[in-house]
């Protein structure tokens, strides 16, 4: 029987656990062939300890072996907790409870990197609050030299009062003739450099509502009547009831006349209970909100909660109901949508396409909808179909907002890359893009006029919404600028159609809310709060209109001409 020595039994074992691709067993027992150095610390080997080295192999080597139950990717995660030293100087059981430990470690700061990115994803207006804050700071200088400029003028009223009458003359160029809007050869703009105080709704004309105790991002009025919603950064939306005729005194801090609906127990600072994002369903009866947490909630209509609907893992950004009121619609910063079944209490169909948080839904029908997102693309989606049945590419930056026209053959869209476009679902090119804008694109409505519209003699527009500080309307037909808004001095957040289709009204960080009036291409009224406006919105009979502001208030303008 031929004799065989230490180092070549080790170097035998050593070839064959290398030979049979456990590399990292081979690596533990070998060392340098005939010089009984360990590779690991490179001391000298003392013949006893080869049977060591052996032992911790054999057990490496079954310790490998049941783990051959899981993925090849699984194995390599494992081996690479341990160091060589490890295989040395501990036992199986003591290598598999170190893999153990160390894997809950790794989960524990995944969990962090998890919380820490969506910290960063902050909520999309936020964001762009921020970084246009810092846009301010940068044009103080600027800002304080206009208004040099504006002091050496004032001598110049008179001839500045002719330059602003002789404009407005122009905007007789733009005849609202029974079908709508329609342009001259140009686009106009109209400028609102000396606005009249005869515009300034009187404050006995406004309801100022306090009570929330952080900025207020989201409002909207119930379809079925005298009720409003907000939703602020305090935790909370509220329900106040906005009876006809009703004071400012009535209203302040009225108990009667507000219901609370805090989402989260007892007082909290946390930015992750912000309330984003709300909306009613079609009859008035339930009230959605979405928050920061992650959920989103169902309340009725005398504020009692109706369900919990949890499955996102980042803020809620944007949130609907289809028409039908079955079902909701969620995006959030986690990368998709959700459509919930109402009845059911459940997620219907989660859907994972986009590669970037998910900034705006909205439903095409009761079933369809569209999705957009911070990849620059653009879903429709169905319920039922496991793809979307279209995919529109053609922007460069994110795409915050996307909203069907009122038949649901046309989408627009709006981005940062300066640009707004219309899609149809008949076609997978952009029908129109359009490209006056100066600055990023936030926020789009199309009009109420138009086929399957309670207007339907009138042509129908869009209006987009610009860090730039003008509203632009858009002849949709021909994808050319009917005209530009341009009476705001800082970002407009948000812009809405009155239920007629005869007004505009939009809400900017200058603090002030214009009403635009359609037929003569200026403004009809303008309110000035003490905060920046981040959405505004009409009442179904087109007399009221509330706007939210950075100030912790809500305002209702009273609007009758």
């Amino acid at each position: 029987m031929t004799n065989i020595t230490s180092v070549e039994l080790n170097y035998l074992v050593f070839r064959y656990l290398q030979e049979s691709g456990f590399t990292h067993s081979a690596f533990a027992l070998g060392y340098e062939a005939g010089i009984n150095k360990c590779p690991i610390d490179g001391n000298l080997v003392p013949p006893g300890a080869l049977i060591t080295f052996v032992q911790k192999g054999l057990q490496y080597l079954e310790m490998e072996a049941n783990l051959t139950c899981q993925s090849e990717t699984d194995m390599d995660e494992d081996f690479s907790f341990l160091q060589p030293l490890d295989l040395i100087t501990k036992d199986v059981y003591a290598l598999q409870q170190m893999i153990k430990d160390k894997k809950k470690s790794q989960q524990k700061d995944m969990d962090k990197e998890f919380d820490r990115e969506h910290d960063e994803g902050e909520l999309k207006h936020v964001r762009e609050r921020e970084k246009h804050d810092r846009e301010k700071e940068r044009e103080k200088d600027k800002e304080r030299t206009e208004k040099d400029k504006e002091k050496r003028k004032q001598h110049e009223d008179h001839t500045l009062r002719e330059m602003v009458t002789d404009q407005e003359d122009k905007v007789d160029v733009i005849k609202h003739e029974e079908n709508g809007i329609s342009g001259g050869s140009e686009p106009m703009d109209i400028s609102t450099a000396s606005t009249s105080r005869a515009c300034e709704i009187p404050s006995s004309d406004v309801i100022i509502l306090e009570g929330h105790t952080s900025e207020v991002c989201a409002c909207a009025w119930s379809p079925a009547g005298s009720l409003l919603a907000s939703g602020s950064g305090d935790s909370t939306a509220r329900i106040w009831t906005i009876a006809e005729g009703a004071s400012r005194s009535s209203l302040q801090n009225g108990p009667s006349n507000v219901l609370v609906l805090k989402h989260v127990k007892g007082k909290t600072n946390e930015k992750s209970k912000d309330v984003t994002t709300l909306d009613w369903n079609g009859d008035g009866t339930l009230l959605a909100t979405g928050s920061y947490d992650g959920q989103a909630r169902i309340w009725s209509s005398n504020g009692e909660l109706k369900s919990i609907l949890s499955k996102h893992k980042g803020p809620v950004f944007s949130l609907k109901w289809n028409k039908k009121g079955d079902y909701i619609l969620t995006g959030s910063c986690d990368k998709t949508a959700i459509v919930w079944d109402v009845k059911a209490e459940e997620c219907k169909q989660h859907f994972e396409f986009h590669s970037g948080p998910t900034l705006d839904v909205d439903w095409r029908n009761n079933v369809s909808f569209a999705t957009s997102s911070t990849d620059s693309t653009i879903y429709v989606c169905k319920v039922g179909e496991k793809l979307p049945i279209k995919t529109f590419s053609g922007h460069q930056g994110e795409v915050n907002c996307v909203k069907w026209d009122p038949t649901g053959s046309l989408l627009a869209s709006c981005s940062d890359d300066i640009t707004a476009k219309i899609w149809s679902i008949n076609q997978d090119k952009y029908v129109h893009n359009l490209r006056d804008h100066a600055k990023e694109i936030y926020t789009i409505r199309w009009s109420p006029t138009g086929p399957g519209t309670n207007n339907p003699n009138q042509q129908l527009l869009l209006a987009s919404a610009s860090f730039d500080s003008t509203v632009k309307l858009w002849d949709v037909e021909l994808g050319r600028l009917i005209c530009s808004l341009n009476g705001h001095r800082d970002p407009v957040y948000s812009v809405a159609f009155s239920p007629n289709g005869e007004y505009l009204a939009s809400g900017s960080l200058d603090r002030s809310l214009h009403i635009w009036s359609l037929k003569e291409g200026k403004i009809a009224k303008t309110y000035t709060g003490n905060g920046g406006i981040f959405e505004v919105c009409w009442n179904k009979e087109g007399d009221k209109i509330a706007a939210c502001f950075a100030d912790n208030t809500v305002c209702v303008l009273d609007f009758r001409m």
